[in-house]
């Protein structure tokens, strides 16, 4: 169980990627939301390749992510700039 934990913490499961943006608190936690999108996408396309999903499934999840993402984007303030 040991073994399992060092794998989690050491980013196999759950990479994350350094933040090289303009530090805020709101960047930081789109930044987050914005890994957490990305990850979930491949799981649900792994899942759509090996036939656990449907296409349509797949889709409608990823979108229902997306429009999320774009929900917390506005509610933290992050301008296109």
């Amino acid at each position: 169980m040991a073994e399992l934990n060092g794998i989690i913490n050491d980013g196999f499961l759950y990479p994350r990627s350094r933040y090289r943006g303009q530090v805020k608190p709101q960047n930081l936690v789109f930044n987050a939301n914005l890994q957490e999108f990305s990850q979930k996408v491949g799981y649900i396309s792994s899942l759509e390749t090996n036939g656990k999903l449907s296409p349509e499934e797949a889709y409608q999840k990823i979108e229902k992510m997306w429009e999320q993402l774009k929900k917390s984007k506005i509610e933290l303030g992050i301008t296109s700039d």
